[in-house]
């Protein structure tokens, strides 16, 4: 198994943490605050766990999971990265990161910025498009004919491979998306954005309701669906 470093720890980067953990990896958690906030977090993981500095948790990480608010990309690791596979989380939220400029006028995408800011990783994009809460309730072993699937996209081929691997191992097909500038398809305000969500009676997601299961050709309807807002 692998070592999966987390740069970010909060909803996301916990729940995968505990994902990886019971799937048989090793974990180097950090966030902004110090190794010292994530005592209790890595007393519940155990042994495979332990805490870091954001640099330490890169240069660690077989693969790496960066999972902070968009506005902080730029102090994410660059050497301790260089060569390394990086999983993206990231979603653009105006009233939290601030207006960015490119994104607003869509001449690039979230995980492109990071993928810039990193220009000898390889970046992924996904987990952008669940809700943290339904990530272990919908996780199934592989070959449940009841598995769902997460969308995926990356300019390198061996990067994909390896964070399919690694969402297969917590319980997840996936579902190729294409290269990093087609993750604007399951950005926010897209039709393929937190589809899990089972539906309420207006037609919107039921925030209240179980979530559902979405295939990867269920998926992939929802992601042609996508129009980017200039065409709206």
């Amino acid at each position: 198994m692998s070592i999966i470093g987390f740069i970010g720890s909060g909803n996301i980067g916990g729940t995968l943490a505990r994902m990886a953990v019971a799937a048989g990896h090793d974990v180097v958690l950090s966030n902004r605050r110090g190794p010292d906030s994530l005592a209790g977090l890595v007393a519940e993981l155990g042994p495979n766990a332990r805490a870091a500095t954001p640099a330490e948790a890169a240069e660690a990480g077989d693969l790496v999971v960066v999972t902070v608010p968009l506005h902080a990309y730029r102090a994410v690791p660059v050497a301790e990265l260089r060569g390394k596979v990086v999983i993206d989380t990231d979603n653009y939220y105006p009233d939290r990161d601030g207006r960015i400029a490119e994104l607003d006028d869509e001449s690039t995408t979230t995980s492109e910025l990071l993928q810039a800011h990193l220009p000898e990783s390889r970046v992924v994009k996904a987990f952008n498009n669940i809700f943290f809460k339904h990530l272990p309730v919908l996780a199934r072993p592989g070959g449940d004919p009841e598995r769902s699937a997460l969308a995926v996209a990356g300019d390198d081929e061996a990067a994909k491979r390896a964070a399919a691997a690694f969402i297969d191992s917590i319980g997840y097909d996936v579902h190729d998306v294409g290269p990093l500038a087609e993750g604007w398809r399951y950005q926010r305000d897209t039709a393929a954005y937190v589809p899990y969500f089972g539906s309420a009676p207006t037609g919107g997601p039921d925030f209240a309701a179980a979530p559902r299961r979405v295939t990867a050709d269920r998926l992939e309807e929802l992601l042609r669906a996508a129009k980017r807002y200039r065409d709206m």
